[in-house]
């Protein structure tokens, strides 16, 4: 699973930006990783500075969850997705020298770009050309302040240049979702120009933390205490949001960089995926025949899919994006992807059984340990996979605070604050919806989902079974002469024994059923297969 960014790099040797290639004992497929991830929320959507405060909190407690490398201040990686804080967006638009729609007209984008003036300046050429040709307007760029003075050596030699790029929505588009598609095509047409192509000085480095008008992303290749210092946006008092997503990441058997930390877009995970290989290939051998009345033309542009170059999380969340963007919602796409032990489970309802039926003919289980936060910017959620060997606790308290994470304390709440207290499940899906201002229960939603279409009725009618499949007539037996003399062919051949029938030659040869095979080998060759 060697990545298209690392095939370009000296043999042997290891980029900066990426992974080493396959070697020795060493096999890039085998990435893994087991973290520490959390998030907090308010369940009426209110929007605050304590949220993003209280994630940082969480990620100060998970700090031993995470990993650093030989220097205790080179991290895996730690990072916060939050919503979009359009306050804060639109004073630092200001001091850029540009103005900002409203909220939800625009879309920023945080990307990880060339420390090379001439390079980032190319990169960001090429990008803001593709923004022009998908329809949509380029508002401006901005740089984002970091403070790298505690970072290691190790990941100061990899760090890239942050850069904040906020893109107007075409009128055009119908909706936020329709504004989300349209950026995901311009993203992954910018990581094939810049990223993958090979064409671009410093391409290796060019990364998208996240482009959309509902979610922005802070991450890099840190420990937990040096996210608040490395990015001085996140003290801001106008930065608010109503839910933050953590994660201090522990790669286990990896090499660290700046872009496999997480938050991804979609989704933070402890964990690993251990059915990786097989969901790859799946998702390559389909993404040929993919259509979509929402993408149209634009399914093309966003092919390949999954990113090899990715960590299994990384993967996970290319797969995860689409189904979403496709026109699922976000429980849906986590039930295709993490479904319930549901072959044997007598309780279940038929409805519920037939969705999960219905979609093992379209996607194969994601199957962990894997414990899986997930977000699109307005409901955040957990899941077990079915197996459960990574826990993971929830508190919701009595002013409407839901706090998550890969274990207890990691927020200290007074007990007399304490409304409900629960762990995840294997297969169990819990759920903040902001929007309605309230929790989900994991029934509500499968059921509601299962019984939105007719799934046993699609399966009665399409779905062909061996056992109903007619017994095939009589086949005639094949004439054993005649198919051990084709082999015999085929085995001379391979012998590197050309066909000898236009006349004799002076050398050795061999004979089958009366045609003679000259010999480029040697005898003894043919006399072994004989």
């Amino acid at each position: 699973m060697s990545s298209r960014t690392e095939k370009k790099s000296a043999k042997g040797a290891r980029s900066l930006t990426g992974l080493p290639p396959k070697q020795g004992l060493y096999d890039p497929q085998f990435e893994h990783e087991a973290c520490g991830v959390g998030f907090v929320a308010n369940i009426k959507g209110k929007k605050s500075h304590s949220i993003i405060r209280d994630g940082i909190q969480i990620l100060l407690n998970l700090d031993h969850r995470g990993a650093c490398g030989c220097e205790a201040n080179t991290g895996d990686g730690a990072g916060i997705l939050i919503q979009p804080p359009h306050n804060f967006l639109k004073l630092v638009a200001r001091e850029a020298r540009f103005t900002l729609p409203p909220s939800g007209d625009y879309a920023v984008g945080m990307l990880f770009l060339p420390p090379d003036a001439a390079q980032r300046a190319e990169c960001e050429k090429i990008f803001a050309e593709i923004v022009v040709e998908e329809g949509q307007k380029l508002l401006g760029w901005r740089t984002v302040p970091t403070s790298n003075e505690t970072l290691g050596n190790t990941a100061r030699a990899s760090e890239p240049t942050m850069r904040q790029v906020f893109v107007g929505r075409n009128k055009k588009l119908a909706n936020e979702m329709a504004f989300e598609r349209k950026l995901y095509v311009i993203r992954k047409r910018a990581e094939n120009a810049l990223r993958y192509s090979g064409k671009v000085q410093g391409g290796e480095f060019f990364y998208v933390s996240s482009l959309s008008c509902q979610t922005l992303i802070y991450k890099g290749m840190l420990i937990t205490e040096q996210l608040g210092n490395y990015y001085p946006d996140l003290s801001h008092p106008a930065m608010e949001s109503a839910l933050a997503l953590v994660h201090s990441r522990f790669s286990t058997n990896t090499f660290p960089s700046w872009n496999r930390a997480h938050p991804y877009r979609y989704m933070a995970h402890n964990g690993e995926i251990n059915t990786l290989r097989g969901n790859i290939n799946w998702m390559h051998a389909r993404q040929a025949l993919f259509e979509s009345d929402l993408f149209g033309e634009d399914i093309k542009k966003v092919l390949p899919v999954v990113c090899t170059d990715g960590s299994d999380s990384a993967m996970f969340d290319n797969c995860l994006e689409l189904l979403v963007l496709s026109g699922r919602s976000l429980p849906h796409a986590i039930m295709m992807m993490i479904p319930e032990p549901w072959t044997k489970d007598e309780s279940m309802s038929p409805e519920k059984r037939a969705f999960y039926e219905y979609h093992s003919c379209l996607m194969e289980p994601w199957d962990g340990p894997a414990s899986i936060a997930f977000t699109d910017g307005k409901k955040i959620g957990a899941v077990l996979d079915r197996n459960g060997l990574r826990p993971s606790r929830y508190y919701v308290t009595k002013d409407d605070l839901v706090i998550m994470a890969s274990e207890v304390g990691v927020l200290d709440i007074p007990p007399e604050r304490i409304l409900q207290k629960g762990r995840l499940q294997p297969g169990r899906m819990f759920l903040v919806d902001t929007e309605q201002g309230r929790i989900v229960a994991d029934e509500e939603i499968k059921e509601g989902i299962a019984k939105a279409e007719p799934y046993r009725k699609w399966l009665d009618e399409n779905l062909i079974k061996l056992a109903d499949v007619p017994a095939p007539g009589i086949l005639p037996e094949p004439d054993h002469e005649k198919v051990l003399q084709r082999q015999l062919r085929i085995y001379l051949r391979r012998f590197a024994y050309s066909h000898a029938a236009h006349g004799p030659r002076r050398q050795r040869s061999a004979r089958v059923n009366g045609d003679r095979y000259s010999a480029r080998g040697s005898v003894e060759s043919v006399a072994a297969i004989i």
